[in-house]
């Protein structure tokens, strides 16, 4: 006897989704049952994953845009519920690093677009999610996070980990707002991961890999693992959580 997929017609937006983790995401989520709406900047990379998931059997639209326009945040809420009816849950995973540099030397511009992309979006995102989540009866949302800023810091990374941890916060005030309205919210914290944004320096890899308690970076499907774990009812009475997915980069200091 098959085991019932994890996200039957579940219609789920995601964000970030040209690439890492967001495509992982995506064709893991397509694979267990979920009508996807995919978002990014990159457009035929996303044309390019909607047509592998479809082709694959699963169900897929897209939209490229930018996270932290509100009015695109609004287009892909509404894109889901013309294709698919609702929405049901929502992985927020768009981000960026933005300029490494001491704070003092770092760009102001480069602070309002990394705030702009990283945390703004992810109040345009819930402004518009939450209501449809309403009318549904209930869903949930993840907003992809850092254990940068909330368990570590690391240098030059000032407007990242202040933008990612401010999404902590939000989303912890978010739970207890909706918990009664059966939205659960939550954020995922990834250690170091093998994406397009980790670059290809086997060197810099290698830095990275020791900085976490098993000696490595993540694959995006392991992220997206956890992702779906969040996203799915498998954590039914899991929400306002930090949840750290980071190969024990917070707790290893050799």
């Amino acid at each position: 006897m098959e085991k019932p997929m994890l996200l039957n017609e579940k219609t789920i937006i995601v964000t970030g989704a040209s690439s890492g983790i967001g495509a992982a995401a995506a064709k893991m989520f397509a694979a267990q049952g979920a009508n996807l709406v995919l978002g990014a900047r990159r457009q035929e990379r996303l044309k390019q994953l909607t047509a592998e998931i479809v082709q694959s059997g699963g169900s897929a639209v897209f939209s490229a845009g930018d996270v932290g326009d509100e009015d695109y945040a609004s287009s892909l809420v509404s894109l889901a519920v013309e294709r698919f009816g609702a929405l049901d849950a929502a992985f927020n995973n768009a981000g960026i690093i933005g300029q490494m540099a001491p704070l003092p030397e770092m760009d102001e511009e480069n602070w309002r677009t990394v705030l702009q992309t990283n945390l703004t979006s992810g109040y345009y995102a819930a402004r518009h999610q939450i209501p449809m989540l309403k009318k549904r009866g209930g869903g949930s949302l993840v907003f992809t996070s850092t254990f940068v800023g909330h368990t570590v810091g690391l240098a030059g990374m000032a407007a990242y980990a202040a933008s990612k941890a401010g999404l902590i916060g939000m989303v912890q005030v978010l739970a207890v707002e909706h918990g009664a309205d059966k939205i659960r919210v939550n954020a995922l914290l990834p250690g170091g991961t093998k994406t397009e944004m980790a670059g290809d320096d086997p060197q810099a890899h290698e830095w990275v890999s020791g900085l976490h308690a098993l000696k490595r970076m993540a694959e995006p499907e392991e992220i997206a693992s956890a992702a779906m774990f969040l996203i799915s009812e498998q954590s039914s009475f899991v929400t306002g959580s930090a949840m750290i997915v980071d190969g024990g980069n917070s707790i290893n200091k050799t």
